[in-house]
Formats: C-alpha cells, sequence, structure tokens
C-alpha cells in the first residue's frame, strides 16, 4: 500500500523548528516537500548546536525525506518560483512574521489567485490577527506567554525551561492537524477549494493548559509551581531509592492506589477511608510521599521497578539519552534508526511516530545538502512550457 500522504506535495518555505517540524512529519509519510533556503546559509538549523563536519547533527533529524532548493526570496526571481512552484502544490507550510509573505507578493491571497486548492498553513508567534501579530515570536516566549514556563520549576525558584524547543514543537504538531484537517475538508468539497491554517505558537502552548483557565476564572486559584509533584493528583512523585537513583511513581488513581498500598507492605493504607479518593489522597500528600520515599529507599531503582509492575504500578526511572538507547523497548519499537552520513559514517536518529499499521513512515533519506535538489525541482519547472 503506498503511503498516506503520496501524491500530496508541500512547498516548506519555514525556517528554524516548528514549520520545518511539520514539514518532517510530512515527508516520513510519503508527501513530496521541498524545502526552499536561502542560497547563502540555508535554514539557520544546519549550525544549531551540535556540529559534524561543518552541519548541525539536528539537522539530519529535522530535515529528512526533504527535497532542498535554494531562493532568495527578497527578489523577484526567487518569488516568482515561488508563485509556480504554487500552481501545482497542495500545502505551503511557512512561520515567516504575519505580513513577510505579503510584502513579497507571495502571501496567502496572492497564492490563492493562482491555486484556488491550496492550503497554505502559517506559524507565528501570535497568530495573523491581533494587537501581537507584527511581533517577533519564538518559541522561548510562546512558552513563557503561554502560561508553561510559570508551571515550570519549584516554587521557591525561578521558573524554568524544558531543556527542548517545546513550544516549536507542540505548533508544528498543530500544524500538521491543521493541515490534515484542511485536506479532508478540501477533499469533501465540489469545488476543492483550499484555505489558510493559522497556528500560533503561544495559542499551542496555552492549550495545554489542561483546566487552569476555569480554576482562575471560577475559584480565583492560580495554579503555581509545584516541582516533581502536580498538585492535587496524589501520589505522583519522583522518589529516592537506596541506590541514590530516582524513580517516578504514578499511583493517582482509586484503583491503583490500593493495589500500591498493599505492594509497599501499607495494607491500612487501601482500607483508610481518607485515602479512598484522590481527594483526601491530595489533601494529605506530603504525609503519603513521606512514607513512600521512605520505603522506595530501602530498595534499589530495579527493586522498586520490579515490585511496583508485579502490582501494575505505573513506574519508571529518569532516562538519559544513555538510558534510551540501551532500552529493550525503544529497541524493540524501532524508535532508534540507523542512517549514514554523507561522509560514510552512520548515526543513530530518532524512529517514526505515530506507528500506522499498513501504512507506516519511513526515513527515506537524510537531511539533504544545501541545494541539493535544485536542478530536480527548479530546473523541471523551467523547462515547462509556458
Amino acid at each position: 500500500m503506498k503511503k498516506p500522504l503520496e501524491g500530496i506535495k508541500v512547498l516548506e518555505l519555514g525556517n528554524f523548528v516548528a514549520a520545518p517540524f511539520a514539514g518532517k512529519i510530512f515527508g516520513e509519510f510519503g508527501a513530496e516537500v521541498i524545502k526552499v533556503e536561502d542560497p547563502k546559509n540555508g535554514d539557520s538549523l544546519r549550525n544549531w548546536r551540535v556540529m559534524h563536519k561543518g552541519t548541525s547533527l539536528w539537522w539530519y533529524v529535522h530535515a529528512r525525506n526533504k527535497k532542498s532548493i535554494t531562493l532568495n526570496l527578497r527578489e523577484e526571481e526567487g518569488q516568482e518560483m515561488v508563485r509556480e512552484l504554487a500552481k501545482d502544490a497542495d500545502v505551503i507550510i511557512e512561520n515567516f512574521r504575519p505580513g513577510t509573505l505579503e510584502r513579497w507578493g507571495i502571501g496567502y491571497e496572492d497564492l490563492k489567485k493562482i491555486n484556488p486548492s491550496l492550503i497554505m498553513t502559517r506559524i507565528s508567534g501570535y497568530g495573523q490577527t491581533g494587537p501581537y501579530r507584527d511581533k517577533v515570536g519564538f518559541g522561548s516566549v510562546a512558552e513563557s506567554m503561554g502560561g508553561l514556563r510559570y508551571l515550570t520549576g519549584f516554587p521557591d525558584r525561578p521558573p524554568v525551561r524544558v531543556g527542548l524547543a517545546v513550544g516549536d514543537s507542540i505548533a508544528g504538531l498543530y500544524a500538521v492537524n491543521g493541515t490534515l484537517m484542511a485536506l479532508r475538508a478540501r477533499d469533501m468539497d465540489p469545488l476543492k477549494r483550499g484555505q489558510c491554517v493559522d497556528v500560533a505558537l503561544t495559542e499551542s502552548v496555552f492549550s495545554l493548559l489542561e483546566g487552569v483557565l476555569p480554576e482562575y476564572d471560577m475559584k480565583g486559584i492560580v495554579r503555581e509551581r509545584t516541582g516533581a509533584t502536580l498538585e492535587g493528583i496524589a501520589p505522583s512523585n519522583t522518589y529516592l531509592c537506596a541506590d541514590g537513583k530516582y524513580i517516578v511513581i504514578a499511583a493517582n488513581s482509586d484503583s491503583i492506589f490500593k493495589r500500591f498500598a498493599v505492594a509497599i507492605g501499607r495494607p491500612d493504607f487501601a482500607e483508610n477511608p481518607i485515602y479512598l479518593n484522590n481527594q483526601g489522597r491530595a489533601e494529605n500528600a506530603e504525609y503519603l510521599d513521606q512514607v513512600i520515599e521512605e520505603w522506595t529507599k530501602r530498595h534499589t531503582q530495579k527493586e522498586v521497578q520490579s515490585i511496583l509492575d508485579a502490582a501494575g504500578v505505573p513506574v519508571g526511572p529518569i532516562y538519559s539519552i544513555e538510558d534510551i538507547v540501551n532500552d529493550e523497548q525503544f529497541q524493540a519499537r524501532d524508535m532508534l534508526q540507523t542512517v549514514t552520513l554523507p561522509d560514510g559514517e552512520q548515526v543513530l536518529v530518532p524512529g517514526i511516530v505515530p506507528k500506522l499499521s499498513e501504512t507506516p513512515g519511513s526515513i527515506e533519506w537524510i537531511g539533504p545538502e544545501l541545494g541539493q535538489h535544485n536542478e530536480e525541482v527548479i530546473g523541471q519547472k523551467l523547462t515547462q512550457p509556458k
């Protein structure tokens, strides 16, 4: 069977993380993804973080299955080529500041006249409308203004960031979701009309905040940082083991807590009406955590894992990347794939998510060299009869 997105042509005008993250997913599942890069330096991500012979190792993950062409979008020649490519594209995905493509004559309204079926997926800091639309927006700022960083860390310390570009990646996932919905809507439309998909980094992060908004609106509660715990949910924390390692235990459902109590030698907890529901446990979370850690400190991390696995309690160690590489589950699920770099060296890269039973995604090639597909893509357009 064909991959689910075969036959879909995506023109990626994005840079950095958010739009290219979405483009990577399209490419993994069969879409033809043509990445437009600046002729001089290419995508900035080519030079981010750990380098190998002049190219970021992150790049090889982020740009896999994409074709790289070089166009200067600030010049008429580059803009005209985008118009040509847009004629038979299904999707354009971009993450320029709102109004930039319009100034270049290649905004959604411009390209829709050329191709009414075109879907343009736009990722920006604050969205295409509103008083902040013209502000520069990066994922780090979006994580802050979207409410995530306020809740990340310990209450007696400043807010911290997750050690990844999580805001950009969340927006990229929404961009994929929105694009697939727009493609579905186009399929159902007798006129096959496209539309604009507007994804804001701030809103993408904000959407993850669970019940934080209604809690504030109805009860005046401002949720605060709680470190390794989740306030109002217990027991769910990180606990120290006898060998100095940490383990996460999430025994916060009523039935699981009963099994957990028996497993740690406290069957009295399982019968105590105070702990029969989450509300009572949450009110006594500090005491429960103290008792639990007294138990974990008497066992190694592996012993705790074994005991609680047998009891059917959610439990797991805090993994470094070294731990992930050596884990049999990640290995069995093909999440550690070996690819060959241009110099012939091999390197591990993350596998494909999600797993489709009949039409799975795949890594066909790693991130391309700058302009590697100019002749294939641009040359073909230039030789077509007008």
